[in-house]
């Protein structure tokens, strides 16, 4: 029930996409549906409480379900001398009998000697026929089952690991500017990262055709004041820092208005952005200049409103809708939401059906293009995430391998070899079994009698 249960959650988390704008959710399966769903956590399914306890449940059924066998199991492999049962030998259908023209005794010695090269526990008893000679090997094969129930926990416990202490955020840094924080993705939460990422420099260059090809943000890490480590990071090439990943994401241009260092650039207001927020209730529409990274506070106690980034072309629903501003409103007492502002579809925001509709109504930032030089900063985006697991889970797929090769190409081998005297010559019965691949041991006895005809 449980692995059923997961099967077909994961079918929904893989059916509904995750981490959408809450807007998008709203239009395609309209409000009650929505709430339902939001309440549910399916929209963020794989951190939601219910799915983290079918996880723990899981994690808990393996342990239990090993431990209940264990018992036996350990048994078998840690005795000093194992039991066989030389009848069950004699029975088995697939053996090979010859005849060897010397005493049982004599052919003891010389068959233990082979047979001891390719098995680790060799001993002789005497039958109430003869002799016989027990080996086997690989006990501890046995254990395979349990390597990969175990390499399951730990790819489960590194899932939960990851999601209850780990992160992933986005932050903005202007160049020759540092920040000491992240936002907490589609939340308003904000973290401390426990020290400073200053970007030093920002780079990018284009196609023919004026799309990007490559930007570059060179950061420094500062911790107490100092440098301690340097990279240049481009999109799937990260710095990684104390557990701590730093993604190239994004990128856009900073109005002068929200710029700090002034040495480097004027204070121009022309270059701010007007929003407009038009009140559902009240019916009244306000203006209000705003920079990337600044938030500003809505009239009538609407929440709060900043801008994180500008996209030169952005998409919806698989359609460019171009230049495009990317912001987080926060109601008041709700869920913060993310907010697209297309600077041609300036209604955009309507479909949303929230209380107050936001739009851009003046925007003078220049926009650069492909050759042209400017002394304009850019910002670069930066997607931040922390996965504490990560190791556990790395562990898991190791010994998953590990158990899965030792499952099915290894195996508990036990072999008999058994002489009786006949008439002056004596009669050798060679048999052998294993716990699994059965064939393979057929193939075995047969090697082994051969190799003791020879002789």
């Amino acid at each position: 029930m449980l692995l059923l249960s997961l099967a077909v959650t994961s079918i929904v988390g893989t059916v509904i996409p995750q981490n959408e704008n809450p807007a998008a959710y709203f239009r395609a399966y309209g409000e009650f549906v929505y709430k339902l769903f939001d309440l549910l956590g399916i929209f963020d399914m794989y951190h939601s409480w219910w799915f983290q306890f079918l996880i723990l449940l899981l994690t808990i059924n393996i342990v239990v379900c090993s431990i209940d066998r264990l018992s036996a199991t350990w048994k078998i492999i840690f005795v000093k001398n194992p039991l066989f049962n030389l009848s069950r030998f004699r029975t088995l259908s697939q053996k090979e009998i010859f005849t060897g023209k010397q005493s049982p005794e004599e052919l003891s010695t010389k068959y233990e000697t082979v047979i001891s090269r390719q098995f680790g526990y060799t001993r002789v008893e005497e039958t109430d026929k003869g002799l016989c000679i027990f080996a086997e090997k690989w006990r501890w094969t046995r254990f395979g089952v349990y390597i990969v129930h175990f390499s399951v926990i730990l790819l489960l416990l590194g899932g939960l690991i990851g999601s209850f202490f780990g992160f992933e955020g986005f932050a903005i840094i202007p160049e020759h500017e540092k920040i000491n924080s992240l936002r907490i993705r589609n939340t308003d939460q904000v973290r401390a990262l426990g020290f400073e990422v200053l970007c030093d420099d920002f780079n990018i260059s284009f196609y023919d055709n004026g799309m990007p090809k490559e930007y570059r943000s060179s950061l420094t890490i500062i911790e107490h004041g100092k440098p301690v480590y340097k990279k240049d990071i481009i999109v799937n090439n990260p710095l990684r820092y104390k557990g701590i990943n730093i993604f190239q994401s994004s990128y856009g241009k900073m109005p002068s208005g929200a710029l700090q260092n002034k040495k480097i650039h004027k204070k121009d207001p022309s270059e701010d952005i007007t929003l407009n927020f038009d009140s559902k209730e009240s019916g009244k529409a306000y203006k209000i200049k705003a920079v990337i990274g600044k938030p500003v506070d809505i009239p009538e106690d609407l929440g709060k409103f900043v801008i994180i980034e500008y996209r030169k072309s952005a998409e919806f629903g698989g359609q460019n809708i171009g230049q495009t501003y990317l912001g987080i409103l926060t109601p008041k007492d709700k869920e913060p939401v993310n907010i697209m502002l297309p600077l041609h579809f300036p209604n955009f925001d309507k479909m949303r059906r929230g209380a107050v509709v936001i739009s851009v109504a003046e925007q003078e930032t220049k926009i650069f293009n492909p050759g042209e030089k400017s002394d304009q900063r850019y910002y670069t985006g930066l997607q931040i995430t922390k996965d504490p697991g990560v190791w556990v889970v790395y562990t898991g797929f190791i010994g998953m391998i590990i158990g899965i090769f030792i499952t099915f190409f290894m195996s508990h081998q036990r072999m008999c070899i058994e002489i009786v005297k006949s008439g002056k010559n004596s009669q050798v019965m060679v048999s052998g079994t294993s716990n699994k691949n059965k064939l393979a041991m057929q193939n075995k006895v047969k090697q082994m009698a051969e190799k003791l005809i020879n002789l």
